[in-house]
């Protein structure tokens, strides 16, 4: 299975995908921000990331443009909660910026292992 990194600056989510993810088999590395996530990507390879859009520190914009440059190969789903202002505007411009795929919170566990193994199947395809 994929080595994904999970990006998420709350707790309950970031540990909620997490788990999702290792009971389809993958391995996952969990980070809160994405100066964690860049720091975790510099020592070791992954073939997913997975990052929230709004955090402190480094939102997730930030992250996908700083994951594309570091490492074009990477796949990256980009998601944010809906219920905050101006949140699928976050969205559309973390895809125009190179996410392969992004997805509104809340999501189901179904929905989240449909969109991982869909970008995974893209990567392979490749």
């Amino acid at each position: 299975m994929a080595s994904i990194l999970v990006i998420d600056d709350e707790d309950l989510v970031r540990l909620s995908i997490g788990s999702v993810l290792r009971r389809a088999g993958h391995r996952v590395v969990l980070a809160r921000d994405g100066e964690d996530a860049l720091n975790r990507f510099r020592t070791a390879r992954f073939d997913l990331v997975i990052t929230d859009i709004v955090m402190p520190r480094m939102e997730g914009i930030e992250t996908v443009r700083a994951l594309r440059g570091a490492a074009a190969e990477v796949k990256i789903v980009a998601m944010s909660g809906c219920e905050r202002a101006g949140a699928s505007l976050y969205l559309s411009a973390a895809k125009a910026l190179g996410a392969d795929a992004i997805m509104a919170k809340p999501f189901s566990p179904a929905e989240l292992n449909s969109a991982v193994a869909r970008v995974l199947r893209s990567a392979t395809a490749e």
